[in-house]
């Protein structure tokens, strides 16, 4: 019988061709285990700088390192086969200057082997965003909430509700699609506003708390399966409780192991013809 035949995998061009079609599937992943889980479902898998306070207990994004950033994006590439992954640039790693961006991203898609990298801001970052896809490097930019902002915005705070933070975020779209990325991430933005670019952007948009009129939408994986629970966003919807079923599985294991339940004869290996209390 002939061997399966391997899945072709999204590239970042038929992401930016989905403009207006179907909607894009995106969540992030930080492990080969949960990247095989994602892989069949999902466009694009983002292993996203959130692995610093998902997994890592930070406070924020801001302690992430290019390092760790590699390490995951390795772990989520040996776990797919069909989704087109991207690796966030970390905080501090690309905005002194394009060349140093470059160098960023060029060493995590070396070392990583991922598609495209995404990095945070807007027009600020329009010669940088152009700097790498000129020297084929494609980029997701991230507008809005920009959480390696969070010390500028004071906090988690949901963009665009004036007028002035309207027209910033919007001059922000336009200026990142002008500099050549194939996708924008909108987060934390009032629906309005989100609906409003997608409308004026010829690039796919890709809503985290923005709006259901985005060409695609992403979630942190550990908020939809429940399995992060230090807080919820409010543009989360949670399609399951796993962290809840972890604890209650913990507290089984833990309640036979001090009554002696655990290992049983199930778990246990026996000499042939003897029960474990006949061995030794």
């Amino acid at each position: 019988m002939s061997a399966q035949a391997r899945p072709t995998r999204i590239t970042t061009r038929q992401i930016c061709q989905r403009k207006g079609g179907s909607p894009i599937v995106a969540l992030t992943a930080y492990s080969t285990p949960v990247a095989r889980l994602l892989d069949a479902h999902c466009d694009m898998i983002l292993v996203g700088d959130s692995l610093g306070m998902v997994l890592y207990g930070l406070p924020t994004t801001l302690g992430v390192t290019v390092d760790m950033m590699i390490n995951h994006g390795q772990a989520v590439m040996r776990g797919t086969m069909r989704a087109c992954v991207v690796v966030d640039l970390p905080f501090g790693s690309y905005g002194a200057s394009p060349e140093q961006a470059f160098g960023t991203a060029a060493r995590i898609m070396a070392e990583s082997g991922c598609a495209a990298v995404k990095l945070e801001g807007g027009a600020e970052m329009e010669a940088t965003v152009a700097f790498l896809v000129a020297r084929g490097i494609p980029v997701v930019a991230h507008i809005g909430l920009t959480p390696q902002s969070v010390n500028t915005f004071g906090g988690f705070r949901v963009q665009g509700r004036d007028e002035a933070g309207r027209h910033h975020i919007l001059e922000d779209a336009i200026a990142i699609e002008r500099a050549g990325a194939f996708a924008v991430v909108i987060e934390g933005t009032v629906e309005p506003l989100a609906r409003e670019i997608t409308a004026a952007l010829r690039i796919p948009t890709i809503g985290i708390g923005a709006s259901a009129a985005c060409d695609g939408q992403i979630l942190v994986t550990d908020d939809l399966v429940g399995v992060f629970q230090d807080f919820t966003p409010k543009f989360v919807k949670r399609y399951a409780e796993i962290g809840g079923a972890i604890e209650e599985a913990v507290a089984a294991y833990a309640a036979d192991v001090r009554s002696r339940a655990f290992p049983g004869d199930a778990q246990t290996f026996k000499v042939a013809g003897k029960s474990p209390t006949q061995e030794g």
